[in-house]
C-alpha cells in the first residue's frame, strides 16, 4: 500500500475506534472509517505515478557519530511553499507546518541540540522537542533512520516526489552523509565535516619551481624569512628542527604563525614532532592537530596529508614532502625525491587560507603542545645541491584539493595526447579492482600518448607480495600485450643521492604539471586532506620533465639484473643455477659409466 496512505488510514483508524468508544457508536463508525478508507485507497491508485516538483532529498545522514545519533539530519532542497509535503521512512512521516517557505533548503534534525552540538549550527526544524528556539515537524508515529537500511521517501500530498533507500541507493556507513547533485546520489563519499569546495583557475601567476632534495630546504627558507605579517602551515608530519627553528625566528619578528598537523599520523606521533611542537608554543605558536576523535567530534578525513604554506595571503608554497629531513634536507646532497612550487597570487593564496580556516575551524582539532624537554632550535643556513630552483612568469594555476576536487588530475590525464610522465612513491589498486587514475593513463597510451612510470624501490615498497614491483610488471605486460607507448620502472636508489621516491607528480604533454601530496591509491583522492596545485607553463612543466628524465635514466624494469643485482632474489638465482650444474654433472657421470659398462660386455 501507498506509504503515506497507509499512514494516514492507520491514523484515522485508531482515532475512530477511541472515538467510537466514547460516543457509543462503535459499529456506525468503524463502518464509517471503512468507507473513507476505501476512498483513500482508491485515491491512491490514481495518485501513485511521481510527480516532478522544485523540491528533492539533496542530503541525509542516518548514521553519525554522535552517541544516540541525535544529530541525524535530511535535507530538502529547492525553494518554494512546501506546504502539503511529507517526508517518511514507511514507520512514521514528518509533515512541514503550513505556511512553511524555503529559501534554498531546509535542514531537518532529529534533535536541535545535539545537531548543534556537532555542526556548530542550529537546524530549521527538529522531529523531536529539544529546542524552544527550533520550530517542529508535524511528526506521526517514529521518524529515525536505520543505520544499516532504510528509506527516505518525499511526498507531495498522496503522490511520491523522490524516494532513496540504502543499501539499495547508497552505500551507508558511520559518519557518511549521502549528497543528491545532478541527478546522481554519492558521486563522491562525503563524511561529516568535510568541505565541498570547488577550484578555481588563476591566469598569470609567476611560479617558483623546485625539488627536492636538492633545494627545498632553501626554498622554504626564502619564503618564511621573507614573510612580514602571517604564515599558515598544514603539513602531515613536521620532524625538522631547522624549519621550527624557521618558524620560531619569524613569529619573533611579529610574524603571525599558525601550525596545523595530523594528529593521528600511521605509526604515530613522531617523538621529535612532539618535541617541535614544545618549541614552537615556547615560541607562541600554536599547534593544532587534526584529532581522529574528540568528544562528540570526529576527523572528517581520514588523514591530513596535505603539505602547504600560505604566505602573507599573497604566495603559497605546495609540495609533496613532509617537513623532516628527508623531505628538506639542509644539505641538499641525499634525500627524497620530491617537487616543490611557490605560486605568487593573492586570490590563490585567499582559496588556500579559507581552506585553513574550514580544517582548523571544527571541533575536530586540538591543541598540541608537545612533549618534555629544552625548547632549542638552531638553524641551518642550508646548500643546494645538483639541481635549483626556477622562476617562471605568467603560469595558470588550479588548485587541487582531496577530496573535493581531486577528479581533476584523472581529468587532467584524460585530456592527454602526447605523453603523461608520472612519477610516484607507490600505486594502488582500488577496493573496485583497479586503479583509475592508473586505467587512465593506460587509456592515454591507447590513443597513442607515451606514458612514462616511475615508482619508488625502497624495500617498503618492493617487498610485499602486491607493491611497486608487481604493479610495474602488471603495466609492462599490459604494454607488451597491447604494443602499448606504455612502461613503468622502478628507481634505482645505489647511489644514495635519493633516499626514496615520496613524489606525487604528473606532467602532461610537456605543458601541464601537477605538484601535489595525493598518492595513488584509493584512500588519498577520497578520504584524505590533500593540497596540490596543476601549473600550466612549458617552462616549469620542461623543468620536472628533466628531472623526471634524470630519473627516468637511473631507473630499470623489475625484472632487470640493474634492480636485482645484489639481492636475495639474485642470490636465490645463482644457488639455483649452481644446483642445476652440478645435477647436469651427475647425469653425465652415469652416462658415461652405462656406456662404459656396455662396452664392455
Amino acid at each position: 500500500m501507498y506509504p503515506l496512505l497507509r499512514l494516514i488510514i492507520l491514523e484515522i483508524s485508531v482515532r475512530a475506534v477511541s472515538l467510537s468508544k466514547y460516543n457509543g457508536r462503535k459499529k456506525r463508525s468503524f463502518m464509517e472509517v471503512r468507507g473513507v478508507c476505501f476512498i483513500l485507497v482508491l485515491c491512491s491508485s490514481l495518485c501513485t505515478a511521481p510527480v516532478s516538483a522544485g523540491f528533492v532529498i539533496s542530503e541525509f545522514c542516518p548514521d553519525t557519530w554522535f552517541s544516540g545519533e541525535g544529530d541525524e539530519y535530511f535535507i530538502i532542497g529547492g525553494s518554494g511553499d512546501l506546504t502539503g509535503y511529507f517526508v517518511t521512512d514507511n514507520e512514521g512521516s514528518a509533515r512541514f507546518p503550513d505556511g512553511t517557505v524555503s529559501r534554498g533548503s531546509v535542514v531537518v534534525a532529529q534533535k536541535s541540540k545535539d545537531y548543534e552540538a556537532v555542526h556548530g549550527k542550529k537546524p530549521d526544524f527538529e522531529l523531536y522537542d529539544t529546542d524552544s528556539q527550533v520550530p517542529d515537524m508535524i511528526r506521526t508515529g517514529t521518524l529515525k533512520m536505520g543505520n544499516g537500511g532504510d528509506e527516505l521517501v518525499l511526498m507531495r500530498g498522496f503522490a511520491t516526489v523522490q524516494e532513496v533507500s540504502w543499501p539499495a541507493d547508497v552505500k551507508s556507513g558511520e559518519g557518511r552523509v549521502h549528497v543528491y547533485s545532478g541527478g546522481i546520489w554519492d558521486e563522491r563519499p562525503y563524511y561529516i565535516g568535510q568541505s565541498r569546495f570547488s577550484s578555481g583557475i588563476y591566469y598569470n601567476v609567476p611560479v617558483t619551481v623546485f625539488v627536492s632534495p636538492d633545494c627545498s630546504y632553501d626554498v622554504l627558507k626564502d619564503l618564511v624569512r621573507n614573510s612580514g605579517s602571517s604564515l599558515l602551515v598544514n603539513v602531515y608530519e613536521f620532524t625538522s628542527p631547522s624549519i621550527a627553528g624557521l618558524f620560531a625566528e619569524a613569529s619573533g619578528k611579529g610574524v603571525d604563525v599558525e601550525v596545523l598537523v595530523e594528529g593521528s599520523p600511521v605509526g604515530g606521533v613522531p617523538e621529535e614532532e612532539e618535541y617541535l611542537c614544545r618549541v614552537l608554543n615556547s615560541a607562541g605558536i600554536p599547534v593544532l592537530s587534526m584529532a581522529t576523535e574528540n568528544g562528540v567530534f570526529h576527523a572528517p578525513y581520514r588523514f591530513d596529508h596535505a603539505k602547504y604554506i600560505v604566505s602573507d595571503g599573497s604566495r603559497v608554497l605546495i609540495t609533496s614532502e613532509n617537513f623532516g629531513e628527508t623531505g628538506f634536507p639542509v644539505s641538499g646532497t641525499g634525500g627524497n625525491r620530491g617537487w616543490g612550487a611557490v605560486a605568487e597570487s593573492p586570490d590563490l593564496a585567499l582559496y588556500f587560507e579559507t581552506v585553513f580556516d574550514w580544517d582548523t575551524s571544527g571541533g575536530w582539532v586540538d591543541e598540541m603542545t608537545g612533549g618534555f624537554g629544552e625548547a632549542s632550535y638552531i638553524i641551518a643556513e642550508g646548500e643546494t645541491g645538483r639541481l635549483r630552483p626556477e622562476y617562471f612568469e605568467g603560469a595558470t594555476i588550479t588548485p587541487v584539493i582531496s577530496p573535493d576536487t581531486s577528479n581533476l588530475v584523472r581529468e587532467m590525464i584524460s585530456g592527454a595526447k602526447e605523453s603523461v610522465d608520472i612519477e610516484q612513491a607507490y600505486i594502488k589498486n582500488w577496493s573496485s579492482g583497479e586503479n583509475p587514475w592508473l586505467e587512465e593513463a593506460i587509456d592515454a597510451a591507447r590513443r597513442g600518448a607515451e606514458v612514462r612510470i616511475i615508482l619508488d624501490s625502497y624495500y617498503y615498497n618492493t617487498e610485499g607480495e602486491n607493491d611497486n614491483d608487481e604493479m610495474a610488471a602488471y603495466i609492462n605486460s599490459v604494454a607488451s600485450s597491447e604494443s602499448l607507448p606504455l612502461e613503468a620502472r622502478l628507481i634505482t636508489l645505489d647511489s644514495g643521492y635519493l633516499e626514496k621516491v615520496h613524489n606525487k607528480g604528473v606532467i602532461v604533454d610537456g605543458e601541464l604539471v601537477l605538484v601535489s601530496s595525493i598518492n595513488w591509491n584509493e584512500n588519498s583522492p577520497s578520504y584524505n586532506r590533500e593540497a596540490g596545485l596543476i601549473i600550466e607553463h612549458p617552462g616549469a612543466a620542461g623543468y620536472f620533465r628533466k628531472v623526471f628524465v634524470s630519473d627516468w635514466d637511473s631507473s630499470s624494469a623489475p625484472d632487470s639484473p640493474l634492480q636485482q643485482s645484489g639481492s636475495d632474489a639474485d642470490n636465490k638465482g645463482s644457488d639455483n643455477q649452481l644446483r642445476n650444474y652440478i645435477a647436469g654433472g651427475f647425469i653425465v657421470l652415469f652416462a658415461a659409466v652405462y656406456l662404459f659398462r656396455r662396452l664392455r660386455v
